[in-house]
């Protein structure tokens, strides 16, 4: 059988099933042709796909990861304006790298982007390396952004597996296991493996992603657009990929203080793992006597929290201390509290234009 063709023995079982192909073989070749037209006639104009910059697409590739493309734009374009290169994110402080991140969430990544940054000036010059085991020993680099590296900056042909590329396999190969699990994720990288072209892996990998993205929708996927439909396999696309069950969400609170005068507003740095670095409002052990002056919710990881704001004292001591409102358009708070406080600011400044102009200048740095 012609190397173009993938069938069982190559990973491929188009039945879905443990080896029983039962519908003939796949011709590759084919498909990643119709892919690649397909994606050259309607693939999308993303800032990062404008650039064969390894820095560029691993600062896009981090911020992409759990965040929607549309959120994503500007942060880049900002981001790449104040970090253009390895060595301007290296030279920057913690506070700086994390208040340019404000509002995406998760921010361990940023953190983890500019210890990466200061690795590959310290061991490769400034450069970010084209090899697969040096890319996969940046910090908060797995298997996938080591994969999106390599290929879309260095045209390497190398599998890169998102949620997208996942979605598009599981249904083309109509694969009946979970692609959450250890199981089905060997699966899927398998599959993307096999469906590799002999070189050059940017269009390849960008044409999957993209049909995912705009075609292969994970509800309603619109399969009469599908330029790959004829070598869909799955008889009931919009039930798949299988997923493992869903987390129970957690239903969490917050009691917070708002302690504001002419000299600022009292804030907290956090030390913990999953916001280190970042300011919130100051936290009391219990609900706060009287009614909350605001409240609010917001979702991270499995988690719902119930957000409290009591407008009384703040005891101090910890991490806690006074921000003056210059300071505060340019400080990492987490996206929920600095919501609060552009909220809380723009109430106190009905009265007065000074603090309503903090609010503003707050509400475009720090909130989604």
């Amino acid at each position: 059988m012609p190397p173009s063709f993938l069938a069982c023995a190559n990973g491929f079982s188009i039945d879905g099933g443990e080896g029983r192909a039962q519908k003939g073989w796949v011709n590759a070749t084919a498909l990643r042709d119709k892919l690649a037209d397909w994606f050259l006639a309607c693939g999308r104009d993303l800032p990062w796909r404008g650039t064969r910059d390894p820095y560029a697409v691993l600062v896009s590739e981090m911020m992409l990861q759990q965040t929607q493309v549309a959120a994503v734009v500007p942060y880049f374009v900002r981001w790449m304006q104040r970090f253009p290169t390895v060595a301007k994110l290296a030279a920057a402080g913690e506070e700086e790298v994390l208040g340019a991140w404000a509002g995406l969430g998760y921010y361990a990544r940023a953190r983890s982007l500019h210890r990466a940054a200061k690795l590959v000036l310290e061991q490769h010059g400034g450069g970010i390396p084209g090899e697969r085991e040096a890319v996969e020993a940046l910090p908060g680099v797995g298997r996938y952004t080591a994969g999106a590296v390599l290929s879309f900056a260095f045209d390497q042909p190398v599998a890169a597996v998102d949620a997208n590329i996942a979605r598009v396999l599981a249904r083309l190969f109509n694969v009946r296991m979970a692609v959450d699990s250890a199981r089905g994720q060997a699966r899927i990288w398998s599959l993307a493996e096999d469906l590799l072209p002999g070189d050059g892996g940017r269009l390849h990998n960008s044409a999957l992603m993209e049909l995912g993205a705009l075609v292969c929708l994970p509800r309603q996927p619109r399969c009469e657009e599908c330029p790959v439909r004829a070598h869909c396999a799955a008889p009931d696309p919009q039930k798949l990929p299988i997923k493992k069950p869903r987390r129970k969400v957690v239903e969490m609170e917050e009691n917070c203080v708002w302690d504001f005068n002419r000299r600022g507003v009292m804030l907290e740095l956090q030390e913990g793992r999953r916001w280190k670095g970042m300011w919130k409002l100051p936290m009391l052990e219990r609900r706060g006597a009287g009614a909350p002056v605001l409240e609010d919710e917001y979702p991270f990881t499995h988690h719902r929290v119930k957000l409290r704001v009591y407008a009384q004292r703040c005891a101090g001591g910890g991490g806690a201390r006074r921000i003056s409102l210059a300071r505060l358009a340019v400080l990492p708070m987490v996206a929920a509290h600095g919501r609060a406080v552009h909220r809380l600011l723009s109430v106190a400044g009905r009265g007065g234009g000074g603090r309503g102009a903090a609010a503003e200048a707050l509400r475009g740095a720090a909130t989604v």
